[in-house]
């Protein structure tokens, strides 16, 4: 009986553990661990910046969204490099999982896979894991998106509308049914080696789609706070539409054309982008 109790109680825990971790807010996390980029760039205190990234990585999972996956790298490439303890096979596996959709990425993750017993073989196969658990529907839909995207050289301002708008029609489309696009879901290199980047796609999106705009400003910041989404990405889309609209842009992602740096600063940190300043050093 009392066996039986432990056992509820452990798998109760890791539960409500696994479930805490999962609804985190990832804005906290960017800010958090621009916070300990910028200590470190100042101190070179690279036992404090394990630490703190170690501390930091056991409240979150490393987010899904854009490019984010270097900071997780980081840490385990600094904590190997210092004999400090960081996971070793889990860790070295979650990693190969983020970079999955980064084309050969991972291949420069092989030798240090290596020294902790993942051979070559087994890298390759965790990649091509990864790979196949993406959605080839959606892969199917935005390579054809992306090539969409970019017909023309966009130099016809109204076959350019109209395609942005059939994108619009299948980027709502896709997150009402399966959520954001994120690299972990369609990968970074579409069909026949189209290039995909998100970045680009909803600079687009906060552009020549004015009817689409409201849904995905409101439902996009979900997505960067749950970590599917980068700040990035979202910035540029919000950016670009105040620009486009002869505004002051809020985040300073899309040209420079604002009067406060001190209040862009203040937005960049509300969605967990660095200051201005942190950004260029």
């Amino acid at each position: 009986m009392r066996s039986f109790l432990f056992t509820a109680v452990f798998i109760a825990l890791v539960s409500f553990t696994a479930s805490s971790c999962k609804s985190r807010n990832y804005i906290t996390y960017y800010n958090k661990a621009n916070t300990i980029d910028s200590v470190y760039k100042i101190n070179r205190d690279t036992t404090a910046f394990i630490k703190r990234y170690k501390k930091l990585f056991k409240k979150y999972n490393p987010p899904k969204s854009y490019s984010t996956y270097d900071k997780y790298e980081t840490y385990i490439v600094f904590s190997d490099k210092y004999s400090k303890n960081f996971g070793k096979k889990k860790s070295l596996y979650k990693l190969l999982v983020l970079v999955a959709p980064y084309s050969e990425h991972y291949k420069t993750l092989i030798p240090l896979c290596a020294k902790y017993g993942i051979d070559s073989l087994s890298v390759e196969q965790k990649i091509a894991d990864s790979k196949s658990n993406m959605n080839k529907q959606l892969i199917d839909s935005f390579s054809v998106a992306f090539v969409r995207d970019q017909k023309l050289k966009r130099s016809d301002p109204l076959n350019t509308v109209k395609n942005d708008r059939i994108n619009a029609r299948l980027l709502k489309w896709t997150i009402e049914n399966y959520g954001y696009p994120s690299p972990q879901k369609i990968g970074m290199t579409g069909n026949d080696g189209v290039f995909m980047p998100m970045l680009t796609f909803l600079s687009h999106m906060g552009g020549g789609v004015p009817e689409y705009y409201p849904y995905f400003k409101d439902t996009l910041l979900l997505y960067v706070k749950s970590g599917e989404c980068s700040p990035r990405e979202y910035a540029t889309m919000i950016d670009r539409h105040e620009h486009e609209n002869k505004r002051e842009i809020l985040y300073g992602e899309y040209l420079f054309n604002f009067s406060d740096l001190k209040k862009v600063n203040r937005n960049r940190r509300s969605i967990g982008l660095k200051s201005l300043i942190d950004n260029v050093k």
